[in-house]
């Protein structure tokens, strides 16, 4: 069996399904209507008219998941990028500058990812308010640690390598060490990283609005399974459909990172 047909079928699926999630969530607003009109009866069951039902208000429950599309999406990007560049740049750095700065870099490290990221969260929301900027920040900003661990393992591995030895004496600078040779190596695990920590902050933001902590201007998947907890018995599809959304977009990421991670072991570094 051809070891690379598992990987490449998870990494279609995973890139088909958050590609199909992303234009859903830019498309939400022509292809559902405003998700806060009242259009029908109040928990009306899932119909031709209304294929995701009602909730408690009457409002089109498909119409409420497209536009949740768009917050979840944005959520995971953004703070997934911010993250990963952090854990980037404070990676190499460390894997680069040894001794007193690499030390002092590893501690800060250690000393943000033993914070309770989720509470951290909510007092920061508490305190400061729960707009969604906020939100993405704060779990931006507390997410690098992983990723500048992964980085920084693998650029004290290339700079020790012949052909970075040969690099320098050439004349390149440790710049352009990182850029030509270490992020090459280092791409696919840090790709996954990111992809997973995509998918915890979607369950991150999913978690503050569930407890009525998310952003009350936009729609957010977590705030309509809050919303559905009282109507679980009477109105299933209140709490299967937002969570199915949630459940198929972090699987997505993690079918992406894990494809990316077996890329790694397979092809090995360069």
């Amino acid at each position: 069996m051809n070891p690379t047909r598992p990987r490449a079928s998870s990494a279609v699926a995973g890139l088909s399904i958050l590609a199909g999630l992303i234009l859903v969530g830019a498309l939400a607003p022509w292809l559902a209507g405003a998700p806060h009109l009242i259009v029908a009866e109040a928990l009306q069951p899932p119909s031709s008219a209304h294929p995701f039902g009602t909730d408690d208000l009457g409002r089109d429950l498909l119409a409420a998941v497209l536009h949740g599309t768009r917050t979840s999406m944005a959520v995971g990007l953004v703070a997934a990028v911010l993250s990963g560049s952090l854990g980037l740049v404070i990676g190499g750095v460390a894997g680069r500058r040894a001794g007193a700065m690499d030390h002092a870099l590893m501690r800060f490290t250690d000393l943000i990812q033993a914070l309770p990221r989720f509470f951290l969260i909510v007092m920061v929301v508490s305190l400061f308010g729960s707009q969604l900027s906020l939100v993405v920040l704060v779990i931006g900003l507390t997410a690098w640690p992983p990723t500048a661990r992964l980085f920084r393992a693998q650029v004290q591995g290339v700079f020790t390598r012949e052909f970075a030895l040969a690099s320098r004496a050439a004349g390149a600078g440790d710049t352009a060490i990182l850029v030509r040779h270490a992020w090459p190596v280092a791409r696919p695990v840090v790709a996954a990283q990111i992809s997973f920590q995509a998918g915890g902050a979607i369950l991150a933001e999913a978690g503050l609005s569930f407890l009525g902590l998310g952003d009350p201007a936009v729609v957010s998947w977590g705030s309509l399974l809050g919303s559905a907890q009282h109507f679980v018995r009477e109105a299933w599809w209140m709490s299967v459909f937002p969570g199915a959304a949630i459940t198929l977009t972090v699987l997505a990421c993690n079918l992406l990172a894990d494809a990316l991670v077996r890329r790694q072991d397979t092809v090995g570094p360069a």
